[in-house]
């Protein structure tokens, strides 16, 4: 497992959206949506996702640098102000 905390709300949400003796969903909030209700399907999908081996977003360029991800480790002191363009 990658992620307990996203498999215990996960898990948490699945149990709260089971199915009533109507072919419904049992929860106050899904009130005459049948089930499997979109919550639960939600549900399903985030334990699948907290099970699943966790793997890199992107492969490496082919200069074999990770890609850009928006996200720094230097310091934002450290780097070079961006450049501004006349508008």
């Amino acid at each position: 497992m990658t992620d307990p905390l996203l498999w215990k709300l996960a898990l948490e949400v699945a149990d709260a959206h089971e199915p009533d003796g109507d072919g419904g969903c049992r929860n106050l909030l899904c009130a005459g949506q049948p089930w499997p209700c979109v919550a639960w399907n939600n549900a399903q999908h985030a334990l699948s996702v907290a099970r699943a081996d966790a793997t890199p977003a992107a492969p490496a360029g082919a200069d074999g640098r990770e890609p850009a991800t928006g996200w720094s480790a230097t310091p934002p002191a450290q780097r070079r102000p961006a450049s501004r363009v006349a508008a």
